[in-house]
């Protein structure tokens, strides 16, 4: 494994960590202001809203050889962000400041996938397979530092929490020193001149594309739901904090379980069956967490949520990165990560106007639905392989 394959695995392992310690934050945060359950969609909404507009022209200028600069200031962005959110004291504030966090997140994701797609050519399912574990890694670490800090309270310590996810940035600042390869070594080749050029793909092609991008983002959507929306779910049935941490890490080490052994789950059933399976286990999972069951049974039911969760990213990732062009990879992902940010920014803002209807366990069951559906669509879109 190359030098800048392992700073990249350990540029995600921190990105995730913050980015994951800074969501169920956020929400605590807003609840201590005394923010209606109703609106808490709209932090994991305004985390989206600004990579939306910006996601295809950040994936331009990574193909260009950006990729180590891209990651370099979205780590800076990061942490001027979380200083700011150390001060935040309205929902305003705290939508604002996590509007910056999703803009430097996005920014790193991008440079991060391209220059796993680069190393990993031949070994896609394994490399982002890999690369994903160590995202996830870091997923799970930070609902247990949740944990760690919260206790047995209801409602944990916000302030430490913040300064918990500056460090982790701070980390991740270091860590771009070690990435090697300035612009030289990342310039793609036969690059088009024009975004038109990009999209001129073959209409088999360009369903592929729409198949892989509808999983990534309801799959997306559905973790980042449950990061926001188990707290407040928490709460409700007077969970504490130390428990709610306790099941936000297991759903993300069996995510991590799934990733080991992506590339042998492919190899045998292949990326299209993998993916419209994944997608139904993860929505009749979710469906159940709605259920009134005991701590016990709902850590169950996340794993295997967690486990088929973890399905749809990688592989979707393989199959962009896969049927993009040479010289369009990074354009291609940051399309794929334009429906994600899309996800996540329509989604809780619609599940937020339903809440008062329909209670925090209903957000689950919506969430259940809209991945059966696209496990079915995705059947459809995305042929099997050859």
């Amino acid at each position: 494994m190359s030098r800048t394959l392992r700073a990249v695995l350990a540029h995600a392992f921190f990105l995730q960590l913050a980015a994951y310690i800074v969501r169920p934050t956020s929400a605590y945060r807003a609840i201590e202001l005394g923010v209606s359950p109703g609106l808490v969609g709209l932090i994991a909404a305004s985390f989206a809203v600004v990579p939306l507009a910006l996601a295809v022209f950040i994936g331009r200028w990574n193909d260009r050889g950006r990729q180590y600069v891209s990651m370099w200031l979205g780590a800076l962005i990061m942490i001027g962000a979380g200083i700011g959110l150390l001060w935040s004291s309205s929902l305003a504030a705290l939508l604002w400041w996590n509007a910056a966090i999703g803009l430097g997140h996005l920014m790193s994701v991008i440079g991060e996938q391209g220059l796993v797609a680069r190393a990993g050519d031949g070994r896609l399912d394994s490399a982002f397979g890999t690369y994903t574990f160590f995202g996830t890694l870091g997923q799970a670490a930070a609902p247990a530092l949740l944990g760690v800090i919260g206790g047995a309270a209801v409602m944990p310590d916000t302030r430490a929490l913040i300064v918990c996810y500056v460090a982790a940035c701070a980390v991740m600042f270091l860590v771009t020193l070690l990435l090697r390869g300035g612009r030289s070594s990342a310039l793609p080749v036969d690059r088009p001149s024009s975004f038109a050029e990009v999209l001129r793909v073959p209409n088999d092609v360009r369903r592929r594309m729409t198949g892989a991008m509808l999983v990534s983002m309801l799959v997306l959507a559905a973790v980042d739901l449950i990061q926001v929306y188990l707290p407040a779910l928490g709460v409700e049935r007077e969970m504490s904090a130390w428990t709610v941490g306790l099941l936000l890490t297991l759903r993300a080490c069996a995510t991590m379980v799934s990733r080991l052994g992506l590339s042998r789950l492919t190899e045998r059933y292949g990326r299209s069956r993998l993916v419209t399976t994944s997608c139904v286990v993860a929505g009749l999972s979710i469906a159940l967490v709605a259920a009134p069951v005991n701590p016990v049974l709902l850590g169950v039911v996340l794993v295997v949520a967690g486990f088929a969760l973890g399905v749809g990213q990688p592989v979707s990732m393989s199959i962009v990165a896969v049927a993009a062009p040479p010289g369009t990879t990074s354009t291609w992902l940051a399309l794929r990560l334009s429906a994600n940010r899309l996800g996540q920014s329509v989604i809780p803002v619609g599940l937020s106007a339903l809440t008062g209807s329909i209670g925090t366990g209903g957000i689950f069951v919506v969430t259940a639905a809209g991945l059966l559906l696209t496990g079915v669509a995705s059947r459809l879109l995305i042929s099997p392989d050859p």
